[in-house]
């Protein structure tokens, strides 16, 4: 049997991954890296892996190659190594409330990458499908200041903290995003967030960088700041239901494309998320988004609904339903080459698909199964899902400009120790 590009790697990893597991000494657990280490600060230091792959295939093969509206599964009928991913970190202990310092430092590569560099740091490495990024690279301190519960402070390179999606595949119930977590909620950054846990239901979260995925000097789309506001409230309803709001304010267009304007120009990011717990079940999840930037005069607001059912316990439903409105057809937008993503942070050259001002309707529906194989594993997935995308307006977005609609079927396959 023969492989080619990324499939050759998914072996490769594959065999690796179930190698290092096989003989981990742990059952479903971290592996403690120096777990004989006298100092006690370094006997918690763990060690994590993650592998996954995907496909959604397309029966209308658009003329590019192109799923438009889609980062991550964007190479319609094509496997792809999306991410292999190794977090070496020290977890801050919230139960203990004295002077604590932790760190998370992340390596991934894989075709997700291409979405998730920092200017400046990764994003000229290579032009290939397959990159390498620092994900996650920062120090964190506990802070026993102010209330009982302290001060958690956050260093260096972080993954962005709005939205309900996020970039570590176990986390989320689907293999392919929301336009919502694609369009309208930043990715990266170099910067310092503060959670602040006012009481044990209450956190207030602050933060300040140099932007979304830019840093400094020429590696920065302009030479200002951005930062965070906002709040976690749990324990409502009984325990049940858990609500997060953020807001960020800050200029993030280019000086290249917009001059000095830029440096001034702000973009205004809102996200308010509800998590219902009905039961050990069943969940529900609401999330509305509005993004408005005065560089642009370009808005975009949504609403994403999603529902969780475990049929059992290695069986779980998902459905996500969402709606958006790119008001001026300025954020959904598909990048036709490796680098195009990024280069588009700079104004520089950046081949790509737009579309219209529309609406989008969008319903995904999928399986979580998670076999009960080879114990020591953190995590083992297969998570088939079909998804159906439509104008709600007339355009034709899709499939390089001929249908108002794209249906796309497939989904992913995860492996993690």
């Amino acid at each position: 049997m023969k492989f080619s590009g990324g499939l050759k790697y998914c072996v490769i990893v594959t065999i690796t991954f179930l190698s290092v597991v096989s003989f981990a000494p742990v059952s479903r657990a971290d592996i403690h890296v120096f777990a004989h280490a006298p100092n006690r600060w370094l006997r918690d230091v763990t060690l994590q892996g993650l592998m996954e792959g995907g496909i959604m295939a397309n029966l209308a093969r658009p003329a590019s190659g192109i799923n438009f509206g889609d980062f991550l599964a964007d190479h319609a009928n094509q496997a792809q190594l999306n991410q292999v991913s190794l977090t070496l970190s020290r977890a801050l202990d919230d139960a203990v409330q004295k002077y604590q310092i932790g760190f998370v430092i992340q390596g991934l590569y894989g075709s997700d990458a291409r979405y998730y560099h920092l200017l400046g740091v990764s994003d000229h490495m290579t032009s290939d499908r397959y990159q390498l990024i620092p994900a996650q690279a920062h120090l964190d301190v506990h802070l026993p200041w102010v209330t009982p519960h302290g001060v958690d402070l956050n260093l260096g390179i972080l993954q962005a903290p709005m939205g309900v999606e996020v970039l570590d595949p176990s986390a989320r119930p689907f293999y392919t995003l929301a336009y919502t977590s694609q369009y309208s909620v930043p990715f990266e950054h170099l910067g310092a967030m503060a959670h602040w846990h006012v009481t044990s239901d209450l956190d207030i979260h602050f933060g300040i960088d140099t932007g979304n995925q830019s840093t400094w000097g020429r590696n920065a789309s302009n030479t200002s700041m951005a930062g965070y506001l906002g709040f976690t409230l749990a324990g409502l309803a009984h325990g049940k239901m858990t609500i997060n709001g953020l807001s960020r304010l800050g200029p993030e267009d280019s000086v290249n494309a917009l001059g000095i304007r830029a440096d001034s120009a702000q973009r205004y990011w809102n996200d308010l998320s509800v998590r219902y717990d009905v039961n050990d079940r069943l969940s529900l999840t609401g999330e509305l988004n509005f993004l408005h930037d005065v560089g642009l005069r370009a808005e975009a607001y949504s609403f994403v609904s999603f529902l969780s059912y475990k049929i059992s316990p290695n069986l779980s439903l998902n459905y996500r339903g969402e709606i958006y409105r790119d008001n001026g057809g300025a954020f959904v937008v598909s990048f036709l080459n490796n680098r195009a993503y990024m280069n588009a942070f700079l104004n520089n050259y950046a081949p790509a698909e737009t579309a219209p001002p529309t609406t989008y309707g969008a319903l995904t529906l999928g399986l979580t199964y998670r076999p009960p194989v080879l114990k020591n594993l953190r995590v083992f997935a297969l998570r088939p899902e079909i998804r159906f995308d439509r104008s709600l307006n007339g355009t034709s977005p899709f499939n390089a400009g001929r249908n108002a609609g794209m249906f796309t079927f497939g989904g992913d396959a995860m492996i993690g120790f």
